[in-house]
């Protein structure tokens, strides 16, 4: 390993493959250009961010089935490009996923079904103690099985053994840890018991699901844990949602939901998941947002002095009863879609939109009702935004705009509101302004349409 990294110096070796190894501190490099990590969710931040340290303009390329939230969630808000890769190969089937509590005759019958249409099976359990147990009472329900104990405790030889032999097919069931869940790959193996899969995270239970169906064969997972009742809440959505999405490259839709459940956490510190749960996602972006524009106009003007002039409210929450989606049958590929969905929420201006707009009609044809009404509705949240409305309601036929609760804020002295009192004055017809529940509303009925509400509102703010 000494010449291995004396090469490396050297800049004589062009790609170095490694492990945690490569984080010491005698590793160094000449010129590193390009750092990919596979496996990105088996990382932690402290790792990803001493690899990156290296170089501090180094290209990285991150791999995995499942991201961690905070990962997604640096890719979801643009600071990081995502790629998906959706399309599974020939012939591969989905894995048939099912929750049971620990069962015997389930048990039984799931391994014996594999081994009568020859294939094997992974009993996966994660107390090493508990191995023995859980193969001997497996040697007990079905006599024929031959069956092999791995975890990481066994001595180097003794493992390899265990593995070739199941890999060789001379053992049928391999009881096992966590140890197995990525590198293995035996398209003869097309059923895993997972046992106690309440105590595994979302990710570690798509790996380990991931080791069958590997030919084009039916294959079947079995979640066991306790009933559904006794379990916390976050591992009822875990469970639901590994059952729920079983389809071949369903790897991102976990990662979403393992966003939602755990929260992205700290993007600016080391957490990967956790806090915003508490708070909201729409809320934690409203205080970062509101944090660094105060930073920018009050400790660090002088740095953004040329920037223009903040909007009274940095984003103007929108509910409607209108259908706002891209069609399955227009963009019927989801990567397509969300990426398109990524796209359009980082636009900003009118031209912007119709350039979109345009590419939209060119690559899929005539652009249909939902997406129409889905970029005017963003029309409409702009001019809300210059009317300082932090929040707007447009629902049969009304539309319902709320200023900022903020009494104190400088709009209520600004030249726009003194507009929109004016409006409101001399329209009476149009327009009702007044107090609800500690905040201002303004109310505009008879709108037909969305393009009939951002007409109306470009009214007051001319």
């Amino acid at each position: 390993i000494k010449d291995t990294l004396a090469a490396v110096a050297d800049g004589k070796v062009d790609i170095i493959i490694g492990t945690h190894r490569l984080l010491s501190k005698d590793v160094k490099f000449k010129d590193l250009g390009i750092m990919i990590i596979d496996e990105e969710q088996k990382f932690g931040v402290t790792s990803k961010e001493k690899l990156r340290a290296l170089r501090v303009n180094v290209d990285t390329l991150t791999l995995t089935a499942t991201p961690i939230p905070r990962t997604l969630h640096f890719s979801l808000m643009g600071a990081r490009d995502l790629s998906i890769m959706s399309t599974p190969p020939p012939n591969r089937q989905a894995v048939n996923t099912e929750l049971h509590v620990f069962n015997d005759k389930l048990i039984q019958e799931s391994i014996q079904f594999e081994l009568d249409r020859g294939g094997q099976v992974f009993f996966i359990h994660n107390r090493v103690n508990d191995l023995p147990q859980l193969g001997g009472l497996i040697q007990t329900l079905v006599p024929k099985a031959r069956i092999g104990i791995a975890h990481g405790q066994l001595d180097g030889d003794q493992l390899e053994d265990v593995m070739l032999d199941f890999i060789n097919g001379e053992k049928d069931v391999l009881v096992a840890t966590t140890i197995i869940e990525a590198g293995l790959d035996i398209p003869n193996a097309n059923t895993i018991i997972i046992n106690h899969a309440h105590m595994f995270g979302l990710s570690d239970l798509h790996q380990m699901r991931g080791r069958v169906g590997r030919s084009n064969k039916k294959a079947f997972c079995y979640l066991l844990s306790p009933p559904l009742s006794t379990l916390t809440s976050e591992a009822r959505k875990r469970l639901s949602a590994i059952e729920e999405f079983s389809d071949l490259g369903s790897g991102f839709n976990i990662a979403m939901r393992d966003l939602d459940i755990r929260g992205s956490g700290n993007l600016l510190g080391a957490e990967q998941s956790g806090f915003i749960a508490e708070i909201g996602f729409e809320m934690y972006h409203k205080i970062l947002d509101e944090a660094i524009q105060e930073l920018k106009t009050d400790e660090f003007k002088d740095l953004f002095k040329d920037e223009p002039t903040r909007p009274f409210v940095s984003f103007t929450q929108i509910d409607t009863d209108l259908e706002l989606y891209i069609p399955d049958d227009y963009v019927t590929n989801i990567t397509e879609r969300y990426n398109l969905y990524t796209e359009l929420s980082k636009i900003e201006n009118e031209t912007q939109l119709r350039v979109f707009e345009h590419a939209l009609a060119d690559r899929f044809g005539p652009v249909p009702k939902p997406v129409k009404t889905m970029l005017n509705v963003l029309r409409l949240q702009w001019v809300a935004k210059k009317l300082a409305f932090e929040k707007i309601t447009f629902k049969k036929g009304t539309l319902r705009g709320y200023f900022i609760t903020d009494k104190q804020s400088a709009f209520f002295d600004s030249v726009m509101f003194n507009k929109i009192l004016h409006f409101a004055q001399i329209h009476p017809r149009l327009c009702n302004l007044k107090e609800v529940k500690d905040s201002l509303r303004i109310a505009f009925d008879n709108l037909n349409t969305v393009d009939e509400a951002v007409e109306m509102l470009e009214m007051v703010v001319n």
